[in-house]
């Protein structure tokens, strides 16, 4: 045990624990979804079933699929024009706001497009 997992009371640290460990919390296959997609922007047909099945699941934090019919089209779109910036920057603001500006210990969610 480390120093500052030792400090604290037994429930700050099990609180600071849940959000630095994945392997102690619920595994997010919406967060690793929403990079796929990122890391797979020269593959449009890939990035839209993906986007599918995000668009079938729920964020509670926004109250709406964590990614909506609308900027699925969107991100379809430009994907399908050849602009890959502009779908990034939709992608990565659907993943900050699914994992709600937290640090959950995953990473930083922007990736280069």
């Amino acid at each position: 045990m480390t120093e500052a997992e030792g400090s604290g009371s037994l429930d700050e640290r099990a609180y600071r624990r849940r959000f630095r460990d994945k392997g102690n919390k619920r595994q997010d296959w919406a967060v690793d979804a929403l990079r796929e997609a990122l890391a797979s922007l020269g593959d449009p047909d890939r990035v839209d079933r993906l986007l599918f099945d995000l668009g079938r699941y729920y964020n509670p934090l926004t109250d709406a699929p964590i990614v909506d019919m609308p900027t699925r089209k969107r991100v379809a779109q430009l994907l399908r024009a050849g602009e890959t910036g502009p779908a990034h920057d939709l992608l990565a603001a659907c993943l900050d706001r699914y994992r709600g500006g937290i640090d959950d210990g995953l990473g930083p969610s922007r990736a280069d497009p």
